[in-house]
């Protein structure tokens, strides 16, 4: 496979003049046949070993911790696996050899850890759902790819598809309900699976009842939603104290006689201001399951802090021992649990400290919480996380892992704790610890990961130009004398946070792999850790002026770059950018404001208009009240690479896939096009029918080779 270079430019004068005519010329084009594989490139030895790291996912338990089960995932080969018994000794369940692209998602047990069910295909992570409900395709077959929820048997036998559907919630009897399209199915042992009842919302969130007789659940109706439970053909559906809000987060008692959610305000109302962060007030309640009455037993505070949580996966309202509900809130402005009584009372705060409670579960008896948190007190704890426990009515953590590795979801397993565990060298893997801190093994073989040319990030940090605090990881192996080139990794999200070490997401392990391997081809990669991301409290994670409201996250950007420069081994004349998502916006953005700093960058399927992005996702009021609308729809566009595309002038290559449905095709298309325009080089890497987060293996292996062939070509001598 060789690229083509299609016209060397020597000035934007001569190409704005020329540009009509040669605008097909502009980009170094690349589209990719889907099932072409991404064969070793000799020059760039070492990178498909780089790639081949193994991952642990999705990793869930049982409700008493009786079983376990993961998505195990190495070179786009994808597998369920269980343990349970004395030993916990892994089983695989699925038999997966290829590199398909069909997620295996959404593990759940049947409460007495026998069953699992699973759905294979789908987009989980999506912003949108296709039209028409179509699966993704990457590998471009012939067959429509479909959607399917399949189930096993935990002590053995073969796996069995159920049938189209997703979410589903399994019953120790056998039961699974599920949803397809919006609505709820039902797949009894040995019938055939049939549309439970109608009910004209967009169903989800299903819970059985601990008997396994009532069915609650979510219904959507647009600008308000309910919680509902199903009892029965006989029987019609019952409302828990319907409103005119937004209720989900629904939970069981112990006992199936109630059920507590959590509301917030229906859509509606005077528009709120686009342009400043409001206020998102919200409660939990707690409602009959036989009449559906209901009350609020816990309100949040009338402060921004008070907020409804921006925090990754929400409140996660649990139903604890002592008839207690748990949840985590940002009131005093970091993500922290709290308790509070189920019948009513004040909030109690469990986890005290300036550090962000993540990945929480509920340990068997419900008198524990297990979540990872970045708090310890090794230099840089904040960028890495490390697993706790708390008793649900006081506060008194306990740590359960320490020092320079990272560990995450921590769930009940038996008479321990199952988590997973990594290193700045190590890539993730399962392990136990016992409860009473001792015993800790890996379950299963340790992975066999070549990490020789791996460094240990370095925790740094520096000023933004507005004075604030901005942390990041340095990769820089031991090189010659000569001063070698540098290169920003931006991250996407925003909500997200690069870690020093193996990231507890997929995506991120995959950027952690390729800037260990940039850093082992002689360049200096500084992974920034800019505003808008988790990690570092509340008021970072909701600064002033950020995104489409002015981008005021630029700034962290530009701080990271003069950090480069005063680096004595980085050559501050050769500094480029990479990153995805809205990594891919920071990069665009970089190369259109500040060219002469940023000589080179490769934009991973980015937002090049937030303009376009706003009017997409909300489109101006259908009323007379406008509010901000227009200004708010200005900052937007001023805060885009395409507003100052007039300045752009260093190379980009730009990839994505086509079937995004995170960050639509058509922002690249805009973009490529405006570059025509300009006369701006550019190259080009697009994969028919993949997504935002790439599901194939060998698709993420070609754009990363051509990301290091192209950084190289321009940016080393």
């Amino acid at each position: 496979m060789t690229l083509r270079s299609a016209v060397q430019r020597t000035g934007r004068g001569d190409m704005r003049t020329m540009h009509a005519w040669m605008a097909p010329f502009c980009a170094l084009l690349l589209v990719l046949a889907p099932d072409a594989a991404a064969a070793p490139d000799p020059a760039l030895p070492g990178l498909e070993q780089s790639l081949a790291f193994p991952f642990v996912g999705d990793l869930t338990a049982s409700k008493e911790g009786e079983s376990i089960a993961w998505v195990g995932r190495q070179n786009g080969v994808r597998n369920i696996w269980v343990a349970s018994g004395a030993d916990f000794h892994p089983r695989q369940v699925t038999d997966s050899r290829d590199d398909d692209g069909q997620e295996l998602t959404s593990l759940a047990f049947s409460p007495d850890g026998r069953r699992i069910a699973w759905v294979r295909g789908g987009d989980h992570d999506s912003n949108w759902e296709a039209e028409g409900h179509l699966q993704p395709n990457p590998a471009s077959g012939v067959e429509q790819p479909h959607l399917t929820v399949w189930t096993a048997e935990v002590a053995g036998g073969a796996p069995r598809e159920v049938a189209e559907g997703d979410a589903p919630a399994v019953t120790d009897s056998g039961r699974i309900a599920f949803v397809r399209e919006g609505k709820v199915w039902i797949a009894e042992p040995g019938a055939k699976p049939e549309r439970l009842f109608f009910d004209r919302g967009d169903v989800g969130d299903l819970a059985w009842s601990p008997d396994g007789r009532r069915l609650a659940f979510v219904s959507d109706r647009g600008d308000h939603s309910f919680v509902g439970i199903y009892s029965g053909k006989d029987r019609p559906i019952l409302w828990l104290a319907p409103s005119t809000g937004r209720d989900d987060n629904l939970v069981w008692s112990p006992d199936g006689r109630r059920i507590a959610f959590t509301r917030r305000p229906g859509s509606g109302g005077a528009p709120q201001p686009l342009l400043e962060e409001v206020k998102q007030p919200w409660s939990i309640w707690v409602a009959d399951a036989q009449t559906g009455d209901g009350a609020a037993v816990w309100r949040s505070p009338d402060t921004m802090e008070g907020s409804y949580t921006s925090a990754p996966d929400g409140p996660v309202l649990r139903w604890a021992a002592g008839d207690r509900l748990t949840f985590r809130a940002e009131m005093d402005g970091w993500p922290h649990l709290y308790s509070v009584p189920a019948t009513g009372g004040a909030a109690m705060l469990l986890t005290p400290g300036d550090y962000m409670v993540e990945h929480v579960a509920l340990s068997g008896d419900g008198k524990w919480l297990l979540y990872s948190a970045n708090s310890g007190r090794a230099a840089g704890d904040h960028d890495r996380r490390h697993i706790f426990r708390v008793p649900v009515d006081r506060a008194a953590p306990e740590a359960l892992s320490a020092g320079e590795g990272l560990e995450w979801t921590p769930v009940p397993a038996g008479d321990g704790i199952a988590f997973v565990s990594a290193t700045a060298k190590r890539p993730p893997a399962l392990h136990w610890i016992g409860a009473d801190r001792r015993g800790e093994r890996a379950l299963g073989a340790s992975p066999i990961y070549a990490t020789d040319s791996l460094v240990v990030p370095k925790p740094v940090t520096f000023r933004a130009g507005d004075g604030l605090l901005i942390h990041g990881q340095l990769f820089d192996a031991p090189g010659g004398k000569a001063k070698k080139p540098a290169l920003i990794f931006v991250h996407g999200g925003p909500p997200r946070q690069m870690l020093l070490g193996w990231s507890y997401m997929y995506y991120y392990s995959h950027a952690y792999a390729m800037n260990q391997y940039l850093a082992s081809r002689g360049f200096a990669v500084l992974s920034v850790n800019y505003r808008l991301g988790i990690g570092y409290g509340r008021a970072f994670h909701h600064p002033k002026d950020a995104g489409a409201r002015g981008a005021s996250e630029y700034r962290d950007v530009i701080a990271a770059a003069r950090f480069l420069q005063g680096l004595p081994q980085v050559d501050g004349g050769r500094i480029g950018i990479w990153g995805g998502s809205y990594g891919g916006y920071l990069t665009a953005l970089a190369l259109a404001r500040d060219s002469d700093t940023f000589k080179a960058g490769v934009d991973f399927h980015g937002v090049h208009d937030m303009s376009r992005t706003l009017y997409e996702r909300r489109g101006p009021p259908k009323r007379y009240e406008q509010g901000d609308w227009d200004a708010a729809l200005k900052t937007a566009f001023t805060s885009s690479p395409v507003a100052d595309v007039a300045t752009w002038r260093s190379p980009v290559l730009l990839i994505h896939g086509d079937d995004d449905r995170n960050v639509r095709f058509s922002q690249t298309v805009d973009l490529a096009r405006r570059l025509d325009e300009q006369g701006v080089r550019y190259e080009e890497l697009v994969f028919p029918n993949e997504i935002h987060d790439f599901l194939r293996h060998q698709d993420w292996l070609k754009a990363d080779q051509a990301t290091v062939r192209f950084l190289e070509r321009e940016l080393r001598p």
